[in-house]
């Protein structure tokens, strides 16, 4: 009975590990990729998640620019660095299960923290969650005064033109919630004649799919090279308007 009860306990054991585990590589799980069209022929990547890279591109590099005397790390930079980059205190004491993971903006001045997430209530909780799961990593390494929390009041917008009068494509996004910053791409139609300021007051609708489709690659070339100062990409005629030129 009593060799019975230890395996009982082992297995239980090991499952727990396992489970810890699964949610730790999950948290960094890519989407499951299928073809897309209108990226490059051998590219293989979700309809939605381009969407989704486009937007943390821009989003992430807007808070760059935005406090050029933080130190910011974006989601390409994992816990560990974060914290030996950061000079936030000791990376060792990061466990294996966590310092892989990467926070989306990270700046180690102001000591804030922020999820992006679609516009939805189900990846609002899961931005929430992730924000808890990093800080509780974080601020097990960082030194005493060098607790980080969750960053409130960063919002923008950004809208591309695709030609004169033609397709105007809109990302927004706010946070209202700390730490948790939400996006949302949204589409004015065509409208010959008028200008950019007066489509973006038109009825918004979803972004058609054909759209994407067709522009989707086209649209992250322009955003990173407005971000970047780069000659605008082959076959983009329109202009990118940055948050600057919004407000």
């Amino acid at each position: 009975m009593k060799s019975s009860g230890s395996r009982t306990m082992s297995t239980l054991g090991l499952a727990g590990f396992l489970l810890v585990l699964v949610a730790v590589l999950g948290a960094q799980a890519q989407p499951p990729s299928s073809k897309l069209p209108g990226r490059k022929p051998d590219s293989r990547e979700p309809w939605d998640a381009f969407l989704g890279r486009a937007a943390h591109y821009a989003i992430g590099r807007e808070y760059s620019v935005r406090h050029p005397s933080s130190v910011v790390f974006l989601d390409n930079v994992n816990l560990y660095s974060i914290v030996k980059r950061g000079k936030l205190g000791d990376p060792e004491r990061l466990s294996e299960f966590v310092r892989r993971l990467r926070p989306d903006i990270t700046d180690t001045r102001l000591l804030v923290l922020f999820e992006l997430k679609p516009d939805d209530e189900e990846s609002r909780s899961e931005g929430r969650e992730q924000v808890e799961r990093y800080l509780a990593a974080l601020n097990e390494a960082v030194d005493p005064g060098k607790q980080l929390v969750r960053g409130t009041g960063f919002e923008g917008t950004l809208f591309l033109e695709f030609e004169n009068g033609g397709a105007l494509w809109k990302l927004s996004w706010r946070t209202p919630e700390p730490g948790v910053t939400l996006y949302r791409w949204s589409y004015r139609c065509k409208k010959p004649g008028a200008s950019w300021k007066e489509r973006a007051a038109q009825k918004e609708e979803e972004v058609p799919r054909e759209e994407v489709e067709q522009r989707g690659e086209l649209a992250e070339q322009a955003i990173r090279a407005a971000y970047e100062g780069c000659e605008r990409p082959k076959g983009f005629q329109g202009q990118v308007y940055l948050p600057a030129e919004c407000r």
